[in-house]
């Protein structure tokens, strides 16, 4: 005979036996919590553990039971009651405290200055600025993604996440004294998606948003309590003669009005919560009440839960948490899929498939007859089997659910056992989870809700990391996130010793690990970084070294200052980004000069980086790349940068300043005597250049041109006494300054000039070149007359370049030149020419 409680046996019925709740014993604590109502507490949801602190308004008796907490002491407890962590408090008066959504605990002090503390007591420390120090702050109201402050002047301050960021101050309230009770709507659970704050100010009560502060314009007030539901859709309301009011978030639908005085409680309200979404917990020492809307009635219905002493209610989306000094109980409306398979007398699909599998288990015909009546439904009842299984806390009943679920598929012709499998996985962590020793009573509904990595994580801040792992490969996750855990916390309780040996042994442990575990696909980055928060930079430099993602090594080397092994390894992963990374950082953080010479001292191995930065620095910093230069002795690349610069230039003082740099930059290296001299020259010329155009009146621009161009322009300005200065200063060669000549006077069309030139002396480029030159220009005419002053054998070529045939037919004639005369008939270009040429080729003998 099956001796386990039936579930509908914890059920109680309310409005006409429609809707149950149930009383689910989670853990029994045999007096492992102190006495409750004197102290302050803060329960994590979704199955979290509980905070308490000393009340210290309250006195607390001595001897006999548990000793006390000291006032500034805060103990944080396991749902079953096992003690997770202790600290003191070391700052000024707490004003409150709560819990994050990663169960991270939240203390705020009157100062604005808050921490949050993980499960080892490791902390990090914010302020709410300066102007909160000033004011004080004298109450607070924390949700699980930031906190929402009450100044001394009576404002309120907003903190969105938990990351340090500046608050942000909310509407003015205009209050004159603090309000009575007051409350927060997280903005996931607000209509604008930003936080509201309900503050009960004499009969009223006044919303308070980012954007403005709206009196609600209500008289029920003023109210001790203000409680709104997991959702944010419906707010409990207590006033201070004790009528519970239940009133929809707008305050336009009213659902119950209940006045507790009739109740029959001993004592002042100590809690007003909910109970999920659907009703509302009243707690007073020894009784928890659960009061329910009614179509009916406005006072709605109630549920009597009895306990022993104070208790403290923590509000689930689906149900409540309620915790007393020897239990730890859930209460929550039974899922429908429950009511429908175990209600008694239930004759929906999915009770008779249960019942069916039932009658198959003990080889009843019935078991067919009763599949045959729901065949039509059946797959329906197979899907509300799989879900009440997983929203029962016994394993025998979860098994009998998905039994029965898994005999009404066997019928089916198609069906999808994802689900089933899905739900399996979730109850058998679950079931893990919710034992005693773990302690984190998480329904089905809040797992899907935290999802498995969150479960994940708070398994590992538990140090629990073997199960952990076990959960992450059961559900084929990553096991990155644990074994990191994993090594983190073991660094941390290693930290006292930093030999080498110890070094060693710490890491060849941890990198098996990761091996053997994680498929060395785990990063050692982050491991390496706590190695090196802790003081462990040899531990944490060994760890580096097998990373194998250059991106991840990278960062960590520079903010652990190895300068030299982070440009090292940004080389070697060849990512230029990275390396460009590297340098600019070490740029901005290292003196110049030690910033040269780490890349001077790497020699090949950093001759990438050298690169690199010279291509950057010649393209954003030339300042830069000039100082690289200077410190690494490379002169040829100085001046050649400096006559880079130069050519840039306009200004013709700062052009001829670089070509200076740049004649200095050459003179220093015995191999470049040239350069250095062609330097010289350059400074010289740009100097007579400047005289030049100063002697013009600036008419005339020379500054920047080349030694011929300079020639030329002089020439082409009829200033042939400084064209000849040029020439010999700078011992322009004869030919060439011939041939400048020529072509200047060429392009002035000064052809008496060009023949008193040509005549000046004896051409050291011959008249050839004159010929030739005055053709192309278009000048044949003129250019005839320096045929005769060629060398004979060319006469005759050179007259017909210049198109006088008569003269090139005289020229074979006095040579006697047959057939260059036959060839120059051939070639005359109509009859009246050829018939000249060939009279005087009649009268050659």
């Amino acid at each position: 005979m099956d001796t386990i409680q039936h579930p509908s046996a914890t059920w109680e019925a309310a409005s006409n036996g429609s809707v149950f709740y149930r009383r689910q014993q989670l853990y029994m604590l045999h007096g492992k919590l102190p006495n409750l109502d004197d102290y302050l507490i803060a329960g994590c949801k979704n199955g979290g553990p509980t905070a308490l602190m000393r009340d210290a308004s309250k006195l607390v008796a001595l001897g006999g039971g548990r000793p006390p907490l000291a006032k500034s002491q805060i103990q944080v407890y396991s749902p079953a009651g096992e003690s997770l962590l202790l600290f003191s408090w070391d700052q000024n008066r707490i004003v409150r405290f709560g819990w994050t959504f990663d169960e991270r605990l939240v203390v705020l002090n009157e100062e604005g200055v808050y921490r949050l503390y993980d499960l080892q007591g490791d902390y990090q420390q914010f302020s709410l600025g300066n102007e909160a120090a000033e004011l004080g702050i004298i109450d607070a109201r924390i949700h699980e993604n930031g906190l929402v402050a009450l100044t001394g002047s009576l404002t309120l301050l907003e903190v969105k996440d938990w990351e340090g960021g500046r608050p942000l101050a909310l509407a003015t309230p205009g209050l004159s004294e603090p309000p009575h009770a007051w409350a927060v709507i997280p903005p996931e659970q607000s209509i604008s998606r930003h936080v509201e704050v309900l503050l009960s100010v004499d009969a009223t009560i006044i919303a308070v948003d980012n954007l403005e502060s709206l009196d609600q314009r209500i008289s029920r007030g003023p109210f001790l309590h203000v409680s709104p539901s997991p959702n944010g859709k419906f707010l409990a309301l207590l006033t201070f003669s004790g009528i519970l009011w239940v009133v929809s978030a707008d305050f336009q639908r009213e659902i119950v009005v209940l006045d507790t005085a009739t109740v029959g409680a001993e004592g002042q309200v100590n809690q007003v919560g909910w109970c999920g979404n659907d009703a509302v917990l009243v707690t007073w020492n020894d009784l928890v009440l659960l009061v329910l809307p009614s179509r009916n009635n406005l006072a709605g219905e109630t549920l009597r839960y009895l306990y022993f002493g104070a208790t403290f209610v923590v509000t689930e989306s689906d149900g409540a948490r309620i915790i007393g000094h020897d239990v730890c109980d859930f209460i929550q409306k039974v899922p429908a899929s429950s009511v429908s398979i175990f209600r008694p007398g239930s004759t929906s699909s999915s009770a008779i498939l249960f019942a069916a599998w039932e009658s198959f288990l003990q080889r009843s015909p019935k078991a067919d007859e009763n599949i045959r009546s729901i065949r039509s439904d059946l797959a329906a009842a197979v899907n509300e089997c799989i879900d009440a299984a997983g929203h029962e806390w016994e394993p025998h009943w979860q098994r009998k659910l998905l039994s029965a679920a898994k005999f009404g598929w066997g019928f089916l012709d198609l069906y999808n056992p994802t689900d089933f499998i899905a739900m399996g996985q979730a109850l058998k962590v679950l079931n893990a989870v919710r034992f005693y020793e773990i302690a984190i009573p998480l329904t089905y509904s809040q797992y899907q809700y935290v999802s498995p990595a969150h479960l994940i994580n708070r398994l590992t801040s538990r140090n629990l990391h073997l199960l952990a792992l076990r959960v992450s490969s059961f559900l084929s996750l990553k096991p990155d996130v644990v074994l990191k855990h994993w090594a983190s916390a073991k660094i941390g309780r290693s930290k006292t010793s930093s030999a080498d040996g110890q070094d060693d042994e710490v890491c060849r442990i941890i990198v098996d690990k990761f091996e053997k575990l994680g498929g060395g696909e785990v990063s050692y980055a982050d491991i390496a970084r706590r190695a090196w928060e802790v003081g462990r930079t040899g531990l944490a430099t060994k760890l580096l070294d097998y990373e194998t993602r250059a991106s991840d090594q990278v960062p960590l080397l520079l903010t652990m200052k190895e300068d030299k092994l982070a440009l090292i390894k940004a080389v070697d992963s060849g990512d230029t980004d990275l390396v460009y990374h590297v340098l600019l950082h070490l740029y901005k953080r290292l003196p110049l000069g030690s910033f040269f010479k780490l890349i001077e001292d790497g020699g090949e191995q950093l001759a990438p980086a050298s690169k690199l930065l010279e291509v950057y620095a010649r393209e954003q910093n030339r300042e830069m790349l000039r100082d690289f230069y200077y410190s690494d002795d490379r002169r040829v690349e100085s001046a050649t940068l400096a006559l880079d610069e130069a050519a840039q230039m306009t200004d013709p003082h700062a052009i001829m300043t670089a070509v200076n740099s740049a004649e200095k930059f050459f003179s220093e290296d015995k191999d470049r005597a040239l350069e250095a001299k062609m330097m010289n020259e350059s400074v010289r010329l740009l100097a007579l250049q400047q005289q030049f155009e100063k002697d013009s009146d600036g008419k005339v621009k020379f500054f920047g041109q080349s030694v011929s161009e300079t020639i030329r322009t002089c020439l082409m300005n009829g200033m042939s006494k400084k064209a000849d200065r040029v020439k010999s200063e700078f011992k322009v060669p004869d030919k060439r300054f011939w041939y400048l000549k020529l072509h200047a006077l060429t392009a002035m069309r000064d052809f008496d000039a060009l023949d008193a030139f040509a005549r000046s002396r004896r051409s050291p480029i011959g008249y050839e070149a004159f010929v030739r030159h005055l053709v192309e220009a278009g000048h044949l005419k003129e250019a005839s007359p320096y045929v005769m002053r060629c060398d004979g054998p060319k006469r005759v070529e050179l007259y017909m370049l210049c198109k006088d045939w008569r003269a090139a037919g005289r020229e074979c004639k006095e040579r006697g030149d047959k057939k260059g005369m036959e060839k120059l008939i051939n070639s005359s270009p109509n009859s009246l020419i050829k018939r000249e040429l060939e009279q005087l080729a009649a009268s050659m003998k």
